[in-house]
């Protein structure tokens, strides 16, 4: 039987939504069932994780952080959506001394707290918080902490400054830019976006991948009958070469499931059964 399941990294282009992609790349391999992890502004390229069969459940287990972006902020414009689709206004802004862009950009690792786009697609009463604003109503999002790694000025060319931040998931890389413009004392909006890699995950011309390299949960070995997994049968913590409680990944080929062991020793089944395919 034909194995359904792949995972892979795509590269979104430009000014394409991330689901227009998706359609696009299923058309291309003749596939109903696919997925991917961590949506794109249209106006961003870059890495997008994208699965097939199967594969779709992967996305919560899978090694995506930190995330790498390259990013052009240009100075002196204002925008509605903190990127060049909604440049409202431009105005000259003076040069700064290098040294004080760096400084400014690598001010920003550790914590930051911020409040997210309103065009972005975190939720507000159910309801996407970009829908919200294309109809011109009100978006009030709480503000949120995400985790900047590391920063780095790649280079300066007044009005535009190219950066690189390594961060934690679901950071917003426009309210980064736009923080780093107001300490600045000037306006701002991205001109390029870029994701370069999740985690492990890098665009290797969609190379399939073998998800038991890229999963989060460790290898653990299930000492009794393969059966109880492909039947998923209730099973013992006792019956595992590592009883300790956590989440796990078991092989029984041609399959793998993850299980999570808890406290209380009961196991339970996250994902059962899940094929591996060979390319």
């Amino acid at each position: 039987m034909k194995c359904a399941n792949r995972l892979f990294v795509a590269r979104k282009p430009m000014f394409v939504g991330s689901n227009s992609f998706l359609s696009q790349i299923k058309r291309r391999y003749g596939v109903k069932k696919a997925g991917f992890s961590g949506t794109l502004d249209p106006f961003a390229c870059g890495v997008l994780i994208i699965a097939f069969g199967q594969y779709t459940k992967l996305f919560r287990f899978l090694k995506k952080t930190p995330k790498t972006y390259r990013a052009t902020l240009w100075l002196g414009t204002e925008s509605e959506t903190l990127d060049i689709e909604g440049v409202t206004a431009v105005e000259k802004v003076p040069p700064f001394d290098p040294a004080h862009i760096r400084q400014t950009l690598e001010s920003f690792r550790g914590p930051f707290t911020y409040t997210p786009p309103k065009f972005s697609a975190r939720k507000v009463g159910g309801k996407r918080a970009y829908d919200l604003a294309r109809r011109g109503e009100s978006v009030d999002l709480a503000q949120t902490t995400s985790q900047i790694v590391d920063i780095r000025l790649l280079h300066y060319r007044h009005p535009f400054v190219t950066f690189e931040a390594d961060v934690s998931e679901g950071t917003y890389i426009r309210s980064l830019a736009e923080a780093v413009a107001r300490r600045l004392g000037v306006p701002g909006a991205l001109s390029y976006l870029e994701r370069l890699r999740e985690g492990v995950f890098v665009y290797e011309k969609e190379k399939p991948l073998d998800p038991l390299a890229v999963l989060e949960p460790p290898r653990n070995r299930y000492l009794g009958d393969p059966k109880d997994l492909i039947l998923g049968r209730k099973l013992r913590s006792d019956r595992f070469e590592n009883p300790t409680p956590g989440l796990y990944t078991v092989v029984f080929e041609p399959f793998f499931a993850i299980i999570e062991i808890k406290k209380s020793g009961e196991v339970a089944y996250l994902l059962n059964k899940v094929q591996l395919c060979s390319y």
